[in-house]
């Protein structure tokens, strides 16, 4: 099974050096990128069949790790308007 990368890098490589800046230098923004790393890497696991859980149970850890990338998304693209 190929089990598609989603860390940020690969899912915004065009915001490499905002992603590195900001989480340097600002608290929630690394807070948020570390709950997406976590998630992600869960999802990884159970995808690869390293963890077992129910259907119910990745979806809803899908759904969070959305939720999160949505919010560094949108703290990126500020963040890249005020360098502007």
């Amino acid at each position: 099974m190929n089990i598609e990368k989603h860390d940020l890098h690969h899912e915004f490589p065009e915001f490499k050096d905002e992603i590195r800046t900001l989480k340097m230098n600002n608290n929630h923004f690394a807070k948020v990128f570390k709950e997406y790393h976590e998630l992600d890497h869960e999802v990884i696991r159970i995808e690869e069949g390293v963890e077992n859980t129910s259907d119910d149970y990745l979806d809803q850890l899908k759904m969070k790790r959305l939720n999160h990338k949505d919010e560094l998304f949108l703290m990126l693209k500020k963040y890249q308007a005020t360098q502007a």
